[in-house]
């Protein structure tokens, strides 16, 4: 774990890089502003970030994470919609062409959805109501995976909850519009930790292949 003096020294290295030796891309986004083509919906987990998985310059990608890298449905009744906020920034003001939710192996919140004990006995203020979100993806991992272990049954949950977020996002009529039109695609991501492979979710069959570039 890097201490606050590392993070400090890490920000200078970015600095070095961004302010001084490629000073270009900055002065770029500080006088167009920003631009990115995609949005990513990705879990807080420390080991998942979208920008260093996926190799990206700031100003790459527009990034919202919450746990478990859910998206909830479309509700315009009270409280914080943070997810919601930013996915309709994106969609309305950004302009961007992508949404990926991407999901990962070994999720915490998954397995607080699952009961997982070391996770859920202490997750229960505000962690247990968001994880309902994936109630349904839940239901359909304990249906498909009689016996299963709980990393089969977690792997088999986490994929699911892609979906489920992935149906979710068309809940939102702009979201809707923008996919209708064809100015907007929605993918499905998921990182496999233990393998380091990048795995898509097939939209004729709703199951994960191994992602290739230019498929």
């Amino acid at each position: 774990m890097k201490s606050l003096d590392e993070l400090v020294a890490g920000f200078h290295r970015f600095q070095q890089r961004y302010f001084q030796s490629e000073r270009k891309l900055y002065e770029k986004l500080m006088l167009q502003g920003q631009a990115p083509k995609v949005m990513v919906v990705a879990c807080c987990d420390s080991r998942v970030d979208p920008a260093i998985v996926t190799d990206c310059d700031p100003g790459d990608l527009f990034v919202v994470r919450n746990v478990a890298n859910l998206v909830p449905p479309c509700e315009e009744g009270g409280g914080y919609h943070g997810t919601s906020a930013a996915l309709e920034f994106a969609v309305r003001c950004l302009r961007v062409e992508h949404v990926i939710v991407m999901g990962h192996t070994r999720c915490g919140g998954i397995r607080a959805l699952l009961g997982d004990i070391r996770c859920s006995e202490t997750a229960t203020q505000f962690i247990s109501p968001w994880m309902s979100i994936a109630d349904d993806a839940r239901r359909e991992a304990l249906a498909a995976s009689s016996g299963a272990t709980l990393d089969e049954l977690a792997s088999a949950c986490e994929r699911a909850a892609v979906r489920a977020s992935l149906r979710n996002l068309m809940t939102f009529p702009f979201v809707r519009e923008a996919v209708g039109e064809g100015s907007l695609e929605l993918h499905g991501w998921y990182f496999d930790l233990d393998r380091g492979e990048l795995l898509v979710c097939s939209p004729a069959s709703a199951g994960f292949e191994v992602a290739v570039a230019g498929s």
